[in-house]
């Protein structure tokens, strides 16, 4: 690492949001045990542990904030000893990504009035860290002149369940990397427009991370989400303090709807930069989404169980105890968590949350907790 690249990350501070329930990755995913604290991978590692791992090489651990509900804030300090207990921040109540940024940019305010945030996911998959972090040090670098930065993935095929941004002029190089103009975001496509995004050469995918200073990001707060800006501003004086509960009840509970930070800033902010970057990035969103990214045996079968067929291909098959046996099976998912079995062709993995809608309808939450 250059002098210039150990500057920047001396006050750099990757907060990875770590909130969600992940309940496409059902019947594994469940409230109790969500999928960011799970080994998906089979590497003995959760998705939270490998999102620490990638961090680890570019600053110390005290700089690492993790950002979850209140109710995952043991899981996520059993989970990573080193990173400092007051660093692991619990929201009361989910509020949106909006939010829970705003909570860590006030908690690393409170530290260093020199803080660039870096926002990271504890649900993707990054076959190429060094690069990710190559792109936070140049985010860093150019978020000293108040941009808002994105990464952006270089798509490699027309996919039409993410949204879009849509690149504009370069703004020059960045710790060897190239940053762009922010001309617009884009929603989630139809596979037509997909394809001509894919086409056009000017598009990348939204990942979800971003970089800038946190000052910065509480101005931009300011300007577009001033009720939560408030909040913010109110509890700010009493985190980690004697009155931290009661600034929560007064501040934080009365914050209406779960805002994501796209909608919220990015959408509407002046100065948004993108670097599009290729990470081996995969958003593990789904069973499908495992089978495909996850090594296949000598039969084309993904088996974190022990498996046994006769003529499948293409499968996934979970199971912590028993013995799964499969005959004639092709593209096909079978999930085993001992109380529930989940057996559906991969191409419906999207319909997992019909399943969890007519539990709930039931009163058949016990196989949600």
């Amino acid at each position: 690492m250059t002098t210039n690249a150990t500057h920047l990350t001396h006050h750099l501070y990757p907060t990875i949001i770590a909130g969600g329930v992940g309940s496409r990755l059902w019947p594994r995913s469940r409230k109790s045990s969500p999928k960011q604290f799970l080994d998906l991978m089979g590497n003995g590692r959760s998705m939270l542990q490998e999102a620490y791992d990638r961090m680890t090489p570019l600053v110390p651990a005290d700089h690492i904030y993790v950002i979850t509900n209140r109710e995952y804030v043991d899981m996520v300090r059993a989970q990573l000893p080193d990173v400092p207990a007051e660093n692991i921040v619990g929201e009361p109540a989910a509020r949106g990504s909006a939010a829970a940024i705003g909570l860590g940019a006030i908690h690393l305010l409170n530290r260093d009035p020199d803080a660039v945030m870096a926002v990271l996911t504890a649900d993707h998959l990054i076959r190429r860290p060094d690069v990710l972090r190559d792109a936070l040090v140049g985010g860093a670098d150019l978020a000293q002149s108040g941009e808002l930065i994105t990464l952006g993935i270089r798509p490699t095929y027309p996919e039409t369940g993410y949204g879009y941004i849509e690149m504009g002029d370069a703004l020059g190089q960045f710790n060897g990397m190239e940053a762009r103009r922010v001309r617009r975001f884009r929603e989630k496509p139809d596979l037509a427009t997909a394809q001509a995004f894919l086409e056009a050469g000017n598009f990348v995918w939204n990942s979800g991370m971003f970089v800038w200073r946190a000052d910065v990001i509480m101005a931009q707060f300011q300007r577009f989400m001033p009720e939560l800006h408030a909040a913010l501003t109110g509890l700010q004086p009493a985190l980690n303090g004697p009155d931290a509960a009661a600034a929560f009840d007064a501040f934080w509970m009365p914050l209406q709807g779960n805002v994501t930070i796209d909608y919220g800033v990015m959408e509407k902010a002046d100065r948004v930069a993108v670097f599009p970057v290729d990470l081996g990035w995969h958003d593990i969103g789904s069973w499908a989404a495992l089978l495909e990214v996850l090594p296949k045996d000598a039969d084309g079968n993904v088996a974190h169980a022990r498996h046994l067929h006769h003529d499948s291909s293409n499968v996934l098959v979970f199971s912590k105890d028993r013995l799964i046996a499969t005959i004639g099976l092709e593209d096909m998912i079978v999930v085993d968590t001992g109380d529930v079995v989940l057996v559906m062709p991969a191409d419906r993995a999207q319909d997992v949350k019909k399943i969890i809608q007519a539990l709930q309808k039931r009163g058949l939450n016990e196989y949600l907790e």
